[in-house]
């Protein structure tokens, strides 16, 4: 069994690979003073006692990567491969600065390396649409995400209250909660055509549109340009990645 631990600003996103299938994946909420032992406690359950062959690391999160890595030595007697420079990837990155390029980023791409150009809409804490042609990123959107949003339009007035994001029936809301939700999710929804249109009249082709991300699933009902949900889109580059750079050990057995 392989172990993949995608470290984001929000979430840890947990998920394990037996015989090439991933699991459902396991969220932990992103806290900076989490212990390998606090970590093995939530994650303990979640392997069971199956041997624990590798384990691969994507985060954007320094100040976690070592308690994880300690999780690995110590409790799992593992080398992580953890993504970086210098691991291999596959992909080519076009950008100006390829080591400021997020480790999300990077294991989204992987994942599409073999498919035709592709741009992933990656809803997570930020929104990143990722342009990939020819094993190649070519070029990155960034702007805040559904939550970051939400977070500033009620932090930033004193009558709007923090509500429950959900799809409403009507564009055009009658009341604050429907008025807000519509915001956020309608308007996230037409940033989405409307920079698809945008991308694809730049590049000057169509291109295959995938979705991925926590609120894509929510997302995905209204956006209105035809594209395909991958839920566990990061999870599955992760796992090529530690495919390319796998360390064989010895069989350890979970503790």
């Amino acid at each position: 069994m392989i172990i993949l631990f995608d470290v984001g600003n929000t979430n840890i996103h947990v998920s394990t690979v037996k015989e090439g299938v991933l699991s459902p994946q396991l969220r932990i909420h992103t806290d900076v003073t989490l212990t390998s032992n606090r970590i093995h406690q939530y994650i303990k359950d979640y392997i069971g006692r199956e041997p624990v062959e590798g384990i691969a690391i994507a985060s954007v999160v320094p100040r976690l990567t070592q308690p994880l890595v300690e999780l690995a030595h110590e409790l799992y007697q593992v080398t992580p491969v953890i993504l970086k420079a210098g691991v291999k990837t596959g992909l080519q990155i076009k950008t100006d600065y390829p080591q400021e390029v997020g480790a999300d980023l990077i294991c989204a791409a992987v994942a599409v390396l073999h498919e035709k150009e592709t741009l992933i809409i990656d809803l997570g804490t930020a929104i990143k649409y990722i342009y990939v042609s020819d094993k190649q990123m070519k070029g990155v959107i960034i702007t805040p995400g559904v939550d970051i949003s939400m977070r500033a339009l009620v932090g930033s007035t004193a009558l709007l209250p923090d509500i429950h994001i959900e799809i409403p029936k009507k564009v055009l809301g009658t009341n604050t909660i429907e008025c807000m939700q519509s915001g956020v999710t309608y308007g996230v929804a037409a940033q989405i055509d409307g920079l698809i249109k945008d991308i694809e009249k730049e590049v000057g082709k169509s291109l295959q549109i995938i979705l991925t991300g926590g609120i894509a699933p929510l997302i995905s009902n209204i956006v209105k340009t035809p594209h395909t949900l991958e839920k566990e889109l990061v999870l599955k580059g992760l796992y090529q990645i530690y495919q390319k750079n796998e360390v064989k050990h010895a069989s350890a057995s979970n503790i």
